[in-house]
């Protein structure tokens, strides 16, 4: 960021990118000011730990959902995970097989998706072209196996930091919770993963796991909200 002339800046991540955001936010960096995401990664170590005994009526909501996604919803992960260069061959091989990979991802885009295909109803700006043009990118670059792979060099870091205590942050957090997310996130939780630093906490009424592209105009006045008093 001083390389580019910028010496205050905020973070924000979804999906893979709230991982490498909250890694940002614990790393102290030199002008990060703030982050948010629209994922809680350290719910996906362990939620439990983030709740209380016994858990609330949120809480029990957020705990279930997580625990259908892992018993229904991770095959990807655990493939590219462990097995990334397999699936890599299918993945630059067949565009079929690649548009097929990327579309099953979580239960609610692929119903969102299958709507825009198959009846002509997009959700957002998860339309037929823009699904098409994300698919297409990764086709034309051969960049199905790399991505696959970035996956097996998570499940690398995790295993070498499991048991460690991480890093607190110190900066400002925001957090938005999309209904369409993978699991609703409580406060309780966005409190007890972040604590002792300002919280913005808001639940918003559209929106899925892939929020600033399935809703982009939504999506910014939530950044806007949440990073507004650092200015």
């Amino acid at each position: 960021m001083r390389r580019l002339g910028y010496t205050r800046y905020v973070a924000q991540g979804g999906d893979v990118g709230s991982q490498v955001t909250d890694a940002m936010g614990r790393l102290s960096l030199d002008g990060l000011i703030g982050i948010h995401t629209n994922l809680l990664t350290p719910a996906l170590g362990d939620a439990e730990a983030l709740s209380e005994s016994p858990p609330t009526t949120e809480e029990q909501a957020a705990l279930d959902a997580l625990a259908e996604f892992r018993a229904t919803g991770v095959g990807y992960f655990i493939e590219q995970a462990t097995r990334p260069e397999t699936i890599g061959y299918a993945l630059l091989d067949s565009p079929i097989a690649l548009a097929a990979w990327m579309i099953d991802h979580d239960t609610d885009a692929y119903y969102k998706i299958a709507h825009a295909f198959v009846d002509g109803k997009p959700s957002g700006n998860l339309t037929r072209d823009n699904v098409l043009d994300n698919i297409t990118l990764y086709w034309l670059t051969g960049t199905g196996a790399s991505a696959a792979r970035s996956y097996w060099e998570e499940g690398q870091e995790n295993a070498r930091a499991a048991g460690k205590a991480p890093t607190p942050v110190s900066i400002p957090v925001g957090f938005t919770t999309f209904p369409g997310e993978i699991w609703q996130t409580p406060r309780s939780w966005v409190e007890k993963a972040y604590p002792n630093v300002d919280i913005y906490f808001n639940e918003v009424d559209r929106g899925g796991h892939f929020a600033a592209w399935e809703e982009p105009e939504l999506f910014s006045e939530e950044l806007r909200a949440a990073f507004c008093p650092l200015r």
